[in-house]
């Protein structure tokens, strides 16, 4: 009887003392930090938009064509007009008369992504128009009225401003702005806008907000763009 009630006793104190012991915590461990992305660096595109000043668009009045000289004026004075000189440099398979005068060639249109055919004469020449990128009266309305006659001569005849593109779709943009207008071919936007940005850039104009807007959204889709 002894030896059992010793054993009895033994037995309790082990199970009591194995209630006493704090069982150990495990915490959890912390989430892994989100990775981080660092901030995308600018291209020289959206570098420049984001330096043109931002302002309301200024009233239309006063503006005429003449008020950018006469019309595809020779202003690098190389002996061709502006226009047949921008057919010369955009079309493919050229036929000139003299050194200057485009007769026939294919435009690869950048707007709609087409092949146009070019022929001079009357009833075809409107075909393949001269675009001006910035359109001049909206160059009027966002600083171009305070420009002298010679600067505002530059902005109408600069090969920079200027583009051979097809006839109808040239039309339907008028003076559109990127806010109002963007080419049909979406993978020529984020060139296009570039090219606004860069005439802007060089003659000192500024981008109505909503502009501003439009083009900062076509440039998130190649934030490296380069100017032409």
């Amino acid at each position: 009887m002894a030896a059992t009630a010793v054993a009895v006793t033994v037995v309790v104190v082990v199970v009591v003392a194995a209630c006493d012991v704090t069982p150990a915590v495990t915490l959890p461990f912390p989430p892994p930090a989100a990775p981080t992305t660092p901030p995308q660096p600018l291209g020289p595109a959206a570098s420049a938009l984001a330096a043109l000043p931002v302002k309301g668009r200024a009233p239309k009045t006063g503006y005429a064509r003449a008020q950018f000289g006469p019309a595809w004026a020779d202003t690098d004075h190389d002996g061709c007009d502006q226009r047949n000189q921008v057919l010369g440099r955009d079309l493919t398979f050229v036929v000139k008369r003299g050194r200057c005068i485009v007769v026939t060639g294919v435009l690869h249109d950048p707007y709609t992504d087409t092949s146009v055919p070019f022929i001079r004469g009357a009833l075809t020449s409107d075909d393949v128009q001269i675009d001006h990128v910035v359109a001049l009266s909206n160059a009027w309305q966002t600083g171009a009225q305070a420009l002298d006659v010679y600067q505002r001569e530059l902005i109408a005849t600069d090969p920079l401003n200027l583009l051979a593109v097809n006839g109808p779709t040239n039309q339907s943009k008028g003076d559109g702005d990127a806010a109002t207008w963007l080419p049909p071919a979406k993978g020529y936007r984020c060139a296009y806008v570039a090219r606004q940005v860069a005439v802007k850039t060089r003659y000192k104009l500024w981008v109505t907000p909503a502009e501003r807007d439009a083009i900062a959204r076509v440039l998130t889709d190649c934030p490296a763009q380069a100017l032409p």
